[in-house]
């Protein structure tokens, strides 16, 4: 069932059917005790992100100050309601992702973009490090028009500094949001839960500029 090559993208007709039914989660983040289901607070921003393993990168997010909670989803796809091994199949054209839930008075969208483009590395196409799949490709799914005009500016922003240090093109997926589904509950907040488990997440050491001037 589960031998479609990973290193290809699915199309829309080749993809799993997945199902009616969402996932049962928490609707309180394990941490904050905040709600990380909408609807959220009038001061509150959403932004979407995929970077690799979704274990690491939420944590990642949620160290952040000014952000106040943050979820693992699957986006990006084809497949309704897509469970975690069916997403790792590379058939349900999904990537992994971290909703990030923020106070844009204490942290900018355009800080949150500087955490993304540190913490992984942008060049590598359907896959992270060891980490194999279209599942593991890095996208940013703008929540507003505002969003992703400034994704695409700290794009080429990065990408200049990127090949200063002689790394090569971004790959990343930017796009207005689309479908959204939640992870698994046991995914959610999942490097609290299992401080020991894995994390995958991992820069090129390339500083980003985005945020640094004044």
């Amino acid at each position: 069932m589960f031998s479609n090559d990973k290193a290809q993208m699915i199309s829309a007709e080749l993809a799993l059917p997945g199902r009616d039914v969402a996932v049962v989660i928490s609707d309180k983040h394990a941490i904050s005790g905040e709600a990380i289901k909408p609807p959220f607070g009038a001061d509150l921003h959403t932004a979407v992100f995929g970077l690799g393993c979704f274990w690491g990168a939420e944590r990642r997010f949620w160290q952040q100050p000014g952000v106040v909670s943050t979820a693992v989803a699957y986006a990006g796809g084809f497949t309704p309601n897509p469970s975690y091994e069916e997403v790792c199949s590379a058939q349900t054209g999904h990537t992994e992702v971290v909703l990030v839930v923020y106070k844009p008075e204490q942290i900018s969208y355009e800080d949150l973009l500087k955490v993304f483009w540190e913490s992984h590395n942008p060049t590598q196409g359907l896959r992270q490090g060891n980490d194999v799949g279209s599942q593991y490709r890095s996208a940013i799914y703008a929540q507003t028009q505002a969003q992703l005009i400034s994704a695409e500016a700290s794009r080429g922003a990065y990408q200049a500094q990127l090949n200063a240090a002689g790394h090569g093109d971004i790959t990343t997926e930017i796009e207005m949001a689309g479908s959204f589904y939640y992870a698994e509950g046991y995914h959610q907040q999942y490097l609290y839960k299992n401080p020991q488990g894995y994390c995958g997440i991992a820069g090129t050491g390339v500083s980003c500029p985005i945020g640094l001037a004044e």
